[in-house]
């Protein structure tokens, strides 16, 4: 009964597509043509009013911003975002749920990301799809999740612990994976592919200027005077103590930086 068995009667409308782009650009440095795939499924989804039939992938490796890309699309669209960690799933009842004569049942995870939305035209992104467990006796559930991403099926998902079909054409699916090969074939068929490339050092040293370090900054109680990098001190510490596509292992050592500035900061007042 807590279930969204209809859209709103009021959506919130869609943001317009020259402002989804200034907040991409804002968001999300370089990706140009990921950011371009990106703006034109926007498009299309304005112009037709509904995304029924697309559900994309974002393959890459970890820490280059799948997720953040996610939540700009669900911000884009206006509407309410919710993720879902599929990777080591091992049994069919966790997608489908669980049927009501077992104890401590529950309805299946799409259900449950369905209802913390509270509407049905959200958007669900199934985090890790390349990880989803094999070869288990429970069954298995990428094959679950083949009604769930088909745009024939999915219109009446039958959830065990429900026993009743519930729509599920309204909701946008968007997975992540950080490799193909992990991602079984018939799942695969059902996705556009949308691939995101590492960062260069370049690219590293300016999102490390606008993003991590003044988030840092912040998030260690000091001011923006008190730990200033220039382009050539970023580059020497990109290019000598991390060796990742994404931007994790550069966030972990600003936070370093910072503790080891709000240390001094702190003895020095203490000894004021």
């Amino acid at each position: 009964a807590e279930l969204p068995w209809a859209p709103p009667e009021s959506p919130q409308p869609p943001v317009p597509l020259s402002q989804a782009r200034a907040q991409l650009e804002e968001d999300h440095y370089a990706m140009d043509k990921v950011k371009q795939r990106i703006l034109e499924f926007l498009a299309v989804c304005h112009l037709r009013g509904d995304t029924k039939g697309s559900i994309l992938c974002m393959l890459g490796p970890p820490g280059i911003g799948k997720t953040s890309l996610g939540k700009s699309v669900a911000a884009a669209l206006g509407r309410p975002f919710h993720r879902v960690s599929v990777g080591g799933i091992h049994s069919e009842a966790e997608v489908r749920g669980h049927r009501r004569t077992y104890v401590g049942a529950l309805p299946g995870l799409i259900l449950q990301a369905v209802k913390k939305c509270g509407a049905a035209n959200c958007v669900i992104m199934l985090d890790e799809v390349d990880k989803l467990g094999r070869n288990s006796y429970n069954g298995d559930p990428s094959s679950a999740l083949l009604e769930v991403l088909d745009p024939e099926q999915n219109g009446a998902f039958r959830d065990h612990f429900l026993a009743v079909p519930f729509n599920l054409s309204q909701v946008l699916f968007i997975a992540t994976a950080n490799e193909m090969e992990g991602i079984p074939r018939p799942l695969r068929d059902r996705m556009e592919v949308i691939e995101l490339t590492g960062y260069t050092v370049d690219d590293k040293v300016a999102i490390a200027a606008r993003h991590l370090l003044p988030k840092q900054v912040a998030l260690h109680g000091l001011s923006p005077g008190q730990l200033s990098l220039g382009e050539e001190e970023l580059d020497h510490l990109i290019s000598g103590y991390t060796r990742e596509a994404g931007v994790r292992e550069l966030e972990r050592k600003l936070g370093a930086l910072c503790r080891a500035i709000a240390a001094n900061v702190s003895e020095a007042g203490e000894a004021a």
